[in-house]
């Protein structure tokens, strides 16, 4: 993309953030256990794990939605993603203050969230009480109950408002598309805010037992805390995670002139597909590579301009590597002068969230000059040898941040963001 087309499209500004997962239900916790490199995956307490070969995760401890956001009679209509994207929403909003300030016509707001997954916790739950009890036994509610866009629907319906209303799923980069496609909005000038992000809750059994039995997640039954271990020699797969992470995306000029708080300028994003193998990144990185560069050419910015990357960074030992091969290869001598860290390594993996959530972990690193560290980094691979932050947060001025998210079927979503 040239200079000139960027300069004729709207800029799009963060103006509000919102998130929850294991280390907390609001970003200033979760920020804080973050910097702190505290781990928030445990134990399961929400099922019982006893036939299960997985009893971990990174799991939302006592959490129940305010009936003021779905009300007390209608919460069970409605599976936990839901709850966890209306709960992290109206964080979100209620920071960027754009439903109080009357400033823009509500169908010029557009919803727009990433769901890799669905409801499986009531599609299990239906399955089950089906085969007990037959087709009287399923409620009327199961469909709107599970499917992915009731995310964006119910965000929509709460709120009135009557843009774009949609919902993307692409597995563990599906809230990253998700930005992409809402920035895409703003940019073409179709909306002047869009809610955007991911949700997802799919620690419940049959999730755990697939990727289990895949041999895709860790099985440190016996030390969850340190199960997550991205680019350490001795990581054995992703921990898994649940939460949501919702960013509100505004046109830059309407922000300002509305003197919103400004996190950053999402300047650069991309998608591109492996085209290699349905669950096997591609040895050498080649979609990864792809996709940083094209966002780094959609910005019309330089790699070596680049501060800090939040990695996909999994600690599935061909995921990592591959990952840490894509860096060298689009950043070159630039690659080991960055700071990256892994943040899965404390929150799990959202996987359709995840994307959302690290990119307000890139949104925080910039607001606040630190960088959250990998915890569990303590025997380097001696094939991902670049600068994972190893164990502790550090300072560091940032000005450009980049979010990684890769997914199976081999897609890939990478997204730029800009201090202002």
């Amino acid at each position: 993309m040239s200079s000139e087309r960027i300069r004729s499209l709207r800029r799009v500004a963060v103006t509000g953030i919102g998130a929850i997962c294991g280390l907390g239900h609001n970003v200033k916790d979760i920020w804080a256990r973050a910097v702190e490199g505290r781990s928030g995956v445990s134990s399961l307490s929400n099922i019982e794990t006893n036939d299960l070969p997985v009893k971990f995760g990174g799991e939302v401890k006592n959490f129940t939605i305010s009936p003021d956001l779905i009300p007390e009679k209608e919460q069970k209509k409605f599976d936990k993603f839901v709850h966890y994207a209306v709960h992290s929403c109206e964080e979100a909003i209620k920071d960027a203050q754009i439903i109080e300030s009357n400033f823009f016509m509500l169908d010029r707001v557009g919803v727009i969230i990433g769901v890799g997954m669905g409801g499986f916790p009531i599609i299990e739950q239906t399955s089950t009480a089906y085969l007990n009890g037959g087709s009287r036994k399923v409620s009327p509610f199961f469909i709107p109950s599970v499917i992915p866009n009731m995310t964006s629907g119910y965000i929509s319906i709460k709120y009135g408002l009557k843009g774009a209303n949609y919902s993307i799923s692409s597995a563990c980069a599906s809230s990253g598309h998700a930005i992409m496609a809402a920035a895409h909005e703003i940019m073409l000038g179709n909306h002047d805010v869009m809610i955007t992000g991911g949700a997802e809750a799919v620690l419940t059994y049959l999730p755990i037992s697939g990727f289990a039995n895949m041999k895709a997640i860790s099985k440190r039954n016996e030390e969850p805390e340190k199960a997550s271990r991205p680019f350490d020699l001795d990581r054995d797969g992703f921990v898994m995670g649940e939460g949501a992470g919702i960013i509100v995306l505004e046109d830059m000029e309407k922000a300002i002139l509305r003197g919103a708080n400004i996190y950053a300028e999402l300047v650069g994003m991309a998608a591109t597909s492996d085209a290699h193998h349905i669950t096997a990144p591609h040895p050498e990185g080649e979609g990864a590579i792809n996709c940083m560069s094209l966002a780094l050419y959609n910005a019309d910015l330089q790699a070596k301009k680049i501060d800090y990357i939040n990695a996909h960074g999994t600690a599935t030992p061909l995921g990592d590597i591959a990952e840490t091969n894509a860096i060298k290869k689009v950043f070159e001598n630039h690659a080991h002068k960055l700071s990256i860290s892994a943040t899965k390594s404390m929150t799990g993996h959202l996987l359709g969230a995840a994307g959302a959530l690290e990119s307000i972990f890139c949104l925080m690193s910039i607001k606040d000059g630190i960088i959250p560290p990998t915890i569990n980094l303590d025997k380097e691979d001696p094939k991902c040898d670049l600068n994972y932050v190893p164990n502790k947060a550090i300072k560091k001025d940032i000005t450009y941040a980049l979010n990684n998210s890769f997914g199976f079927g081999g897609t890939n979503s990478c997204l730029i963001f800009k201090k202002c």
